[in-house]
């Protein structure tokens, strides 16, 4: 069932906007992270994890992923953003909002940003625990600390 609540409007800072993921980014979302894998895996949120795939995806894969989130997003059982440069609208990373697979009552949080964008990471982890803080109705975040 899906959660009864207003999906709150994305943050911006003058760095970096977010707007939900769909397969309108499927090329530069593609590009972001393939061109940063080593980066992304070592990221607390995915060290360990299967994704990104060591050898990639192919862009039409991609492009299924993209369109799942996009899905879920519209079901409000996940919420997935893209996270664009200011001014540029560049992908230059992504955040992902699902409720836990292994605790009740948790909502797990991931986000990454290209390796050519790293100096963004703390500031994107601040933007978005602040938001989720002050604007959505979780009991308890799961998001690894930077």
């Amino acid at each position: 069932m899906a959660p009864c609540f207003a999906v709150p409007h994305p943050p911006a800072t003058d760095r970096f906007r977010l707007e939900p993921l769909g397969p309108q980014h499927n090329a530069a979302d593609h590009a972001a992270w393939t061109s940063s894998i080593a980066h992304i895996r070592a990221n607390p949120d995915f060290a360990g994890r299967s994704w990104p795939p060591p050898g990639g995806m192919t862009l039409e894969a991609n492009l299924d992923d993209l369109r799942q989130h996009a899905e879920d997003f519209d079901r409000r059982v996940g919420f997935t953003y893209t996270v664009l440069s200011v001014p540029e609208d560049d992908v230059i990373g992504c955040v992902y909002i699902y409720s836990s697979r292994h605790e009740s009552g948790v909502t797990d949080v991931r986000s990454w940003v290209r390796a050519d964008h790293a100096s963004l990471d703390t500031e994107l982890y601040r933007v978005v625990s602040d938001w989720l803080a002050r604007e959505w109705p979780f009991e308890r975040v799961a998001y690894a600390p930077r």
